[in-house]
């Protein structure tokens, strides 16, 4: 009767200790490895969270349109410049220009194509300055979009037309108004963001005394 084959195998002591050393290294190098990944994503979430909180913090919003005076500054501490370059990238110092920006309406809702607004400024009331204001509209990313006019801003150099009290309404919305296409800033098709430049501005916006009107939501 034939018998069962046998064979034994014999693994070399200090071939299995090897093995074993190299396994449990690679088991805990994966730890490792995991554990900075789970740091880093931590420490960036909590970054964006601190630099959301000294946003709120460097920033006054006044009528829907917000804006800061310490943007810019070369004597600013890391931690301000981080919340600037969020909040308005690559900007002059207040004294230089002023910037306010805005993506909601006079009810705190979202501007919008489907909607059509009104800016309007009283006589005596335009952007203080001694060089020049605009008024620029980008989608809510800060980039521009096309339109039938290639028109993305107006400002005192647009040749404006005035009310009979001397006031000044720009029309922000999808078509040509009735009143005409010189005070006509096209809207976008879906949500949008306004931005007021004012450069060398005047010392009430300085001293923060200057409101730039409200979005109005007229339909």
């Amino acid at each position: 009767m034939n018998q069962p084959l046998r064979t034994n195998v014999i693994i070399p002591c200090g071939f299995y200790n090897e093995f074993m050393d190299k396994l449990l290294s690679l088991i805990s190098t994966a730890h490792v490895v995991q554990a900075v990944i789970i740091g880093a994503v931590l420490a960036f979430l909590t970054a964006i969270i601190i630099i959301n909180i000294k946003i709120k913090a460097i920033q006054t919003t006044v009528n829907g349109w917000s804006t800061s005076l310490i943007c810019g500054r070369p004597d600013n501490g890391i931690l301000a410049r981080a919340a600037s370059s969020k909040f308005l990238p690559l900007v002059n110092i207040a004294e230089e220009a002023m910037y306010w920006t805005t993506t909601r309406d006079h009810t705190k809702k979202p501007l919008s194509g489907r909607h059509k607004y009104v800016l309007h400024f009283p006589a005596g009331r335009l952007p203080p300055n001694d060089a020049f204001w605009s008024l620029t509209i980008t989608d809510t990313q800060g980039y521009m979009v096309g339109n039938s006019v290639d028109r993305h801003s107006l400002g005192d150099r647009s040749g404006l037309v005035e009310n009979s009290d001397r006031s000044i309404d720009l029309y922000i919305q999808r078509a040509s108004p009735p009143q005409g296409e010189t005070n006509w800033l096209p809207a976008l098709a879906g949500n949008f963001k306004l931005m007021l430049r004012v450069y060398l501005p005047g010392q009430a916006a300085l001293e923060g005394k200057y409101q730039v009107p409200p979005v109005m939501r007229v339909q």
